[in-house]
This record gives C-alpha cells, structure tokens and sequence, in this order.
C-alpha cells in the first residue's frame, strides 16, 4: 500500500441527522407512553450513525507491487492507464464539477471535502475520459500518480499534468 485515505463524514455533518432522529424518536415517544416509550430511541439513533457512518465513508488508495492500482471506494483503475493528474482545488472546483465536467468521467465527490483530484485515463477501451474524486491530500497523491505511472508519451501535454 502506497497510499490509503478514509473519507469520512466531517464532524459538522453529524449534529443535524442525530438530532432530528432524536426529535422524530421524541414524537414517537409522545404518542406510544408506557413501555415502548424507549424503543424509538434505541432504534431511530443507532440507525442514524450507522448511516452516517455508511454513507460517509470512502477509501482512496494507490497500491504497489507488480500491478499497482488506484482504488476510489470499489473502482480501480490501473496505473499503466493512467495520463495527466492534476489537482484541483477549492478556487477551481465549481467550475471543474460544473461546466468543465465531462458526463463521461467517473466523479467521487465529498462535498466537505474541499481539493480533488483529475486523472486522465489513457486506456483506449475505458469510455470514461477521466477520473474526478475528492481527497484531503491532493498533492500527495498527485504526485504519487506521476512517479508510479508509465512514462507519458512525447505528445502529452505536460501543462495538464501540473508540471
């Protein structure tokens, strides 16, 4: 494992579905007295966190050895297809989601996350163009990407690459 990143749910997600399982276990509760008056909360909150947890939760890995792959959630692309990388950060990110966003690309967005990565994917029998995911530590993985990856052919252009 060359790289490994967990993308979890940010701290300010959590307060607003904790309480409103809270308040909907409460009108429950209002209307059921008596011995049932727990049961909603012992089952509306766990609930709640375990889908917090589950939708909140990605891996973004690059693996070594004599087939390394990038991994984002359970799609991996191998890294003798991968082109250009670039970063793109928060400035840029509306517009690189938005308007310059290709239907065709493969797009891992976690919006409190604010940096993603572009991979351009080289494999002429994939029809995604790229690869669009977001990730704390962009840099880091960009650069990775460009080290591990096959050597870019002549006529790639080395400004989309990020230098």
């Amino acid at each position: 494992m060359r790289f490994s990143e967990w993308l979890y749910l940010a701290w300010w997600g959590w307060p607003l579905p904790l309480v409103g399982a809270a308040l909907l276990a409460a009108e429950v509760h209002m209307g059921y007295p008596g011995v049932r008056a727990w049961l909603p909360y012992v089952i509306l909150l766990p609930l709640a966190v375990l889908l917090l947890l589950g939708l909140g939760r990605l891996k973004v890995r690059v693996t070594g050895g004599d087939g390394p792959e990038l991994w984002v959630g359970d799609a991996h692309l191998p890294l003798r297809h991968v082109g250009a990388v670039e970063v793109i950060g928060k400035d840029i990110r509306r517009k690189a989601l938005g308007p310059e966003l290709d239907p065709a690309a493969f797009v891992v967005n976690r919006s409190w996350i604010p940096t993603l990565v572009r991979v351009e994917v080289t494999d002429p029998d994939d029809p995604t163009p790229y690869w669009v995911f977001s990730t704390r530590h962009p840099e880091r993985i960009a650069a990775l990407l460009r080290d591990i990856r096959p050597p870019l052919p002549p006529d790639a252009t080395p400004a989309a690459d990020g230098g």
